[in-house]
């Protein structure tokens, strides 16, 4: 297998305008032109209308409610349990807690695979339903003609390639992908392919960081990397990750900026203590009945 042939020259995304700067809000073309301009994106996932409202008062770029729910808030091993209304659901309370950024929502997994028509209507009713701007969708060369219709239509697709946890059985686990030559040449055509089919940006996952420095300079769409190394456009990472709200779930590419499955469970323990031995409630978290009227 040859490497696909990197793009001859700029190429104007099929998104491509002229955003207004003085915009708050994070749109398509305003990734395009962050990309342009050499500006990081930064992008976190969500899952509930606190956290949204929490990330997007921070400043992320994105907030991505993916699939990976079925790991962190439902408890599943992989993300292939969660349904289309799973994240439907979890997409309407995202969206009721963003004020700035650009949402995406995850398409599970046979949410798309099945035919097009399919794919077409349950991409759309992330949009019409669950307030997203943007679906994420795995899949590389096979995905093209899919992200075709759906942007055809209207909807902006974000890609994604490399490590797919859709596909972890077939990949056989959460294993770096491209590490050689035939790999990370099949990385490299997926993900000219579903720019070329008009994805706006293409997520990179479990990747050599080589490659996904190649990547993000032969692309005319942000690539926004997990587990691929530094050069890439932005960053993606699980709230849950970066929080530290994952006790046993360590990955590599993972930097906690915070402890808060210690400090929450150090938390509780103080109010069970304090309800125990009736510290809690006191008079300060108390009501009382009005005063009586005086004749």
């Amino acid at each position: 297998m040859t490497d696909h042939p990197p793009s001859s020259g700029p190429r104007t995304p099929r998104y491509a305008s002229s955003p207004d700067p003085r915009s708050k809000e994070v749109t398509v073309p305003r990734l395009l032109t962050m990309k342009a301009a050499g500006e990081r994106i930064a992008a976190v996932t969500a899952y509930d209308y606190t956290f949204a409202r929490m990330l997007d008062e921070a400043g992320a770029d994105i907030l991505l409610v993916g699939d990976s729910l079925g790991m962190v808030v439902q408890g599943h091993a992989s993300t292939l349990p969660v349904t289309l209304d799973d994240v439907l659901y979890h997409c309407r309370a995202v969206a009721r807690g963003r004020q700035r950024a650009h949402l995406v929502g995850d398409m599970p997994f046979m949410s798309w695979q099945i035919s097009e028509g399919e794919a077409l209507r349950n991409a759309g009713r992330f949009l019409s339903e669950g307030g997203m701007h943007a679906v994420k969708l795995e899949g590389g060369k096979s995905a093209a003609p899919t992200i075709k219709r759906l942007v055809d239509a209207g909807i902006p697709v974000m890609g994604h390639v490399g490590l797919m946890p859709q596909r972890v059985h077939a990949m056989g686990g959460f294993r770096v992908q491209g590490r050689t030559d035939n790999t990370a040449a099949q990385i490299r055509e997926d993900a000219h392919s579903v720019v070329q089919a008009g994805a706006y940006s293409v997520v990179l996952e479990g990747v050599p960081a080589e490659l996904a420095k190649d990547l993000s300079q032969e692309l005319s769409v942000p690539t926004i990397g997990i587990g691929a190394g530094p050069d890439t456009d932005g960053q993606v990472l699980v709230s849950y990750d970066l929080l530290g709200l994952t006790p046993e779930l360590r990955p590599k590419f993972v930097k906690r900026y915070a402890e808060l499955y210690d400090a929450g469970r150090k938390a509780t323990q103080r109010y069970i203590e304090e309800v125990r031995s009736g510290v809690f409630p006191t008079s300060e978290h108390s009501f009382r009945r009005a005063a009586s009227p005086k004749e």
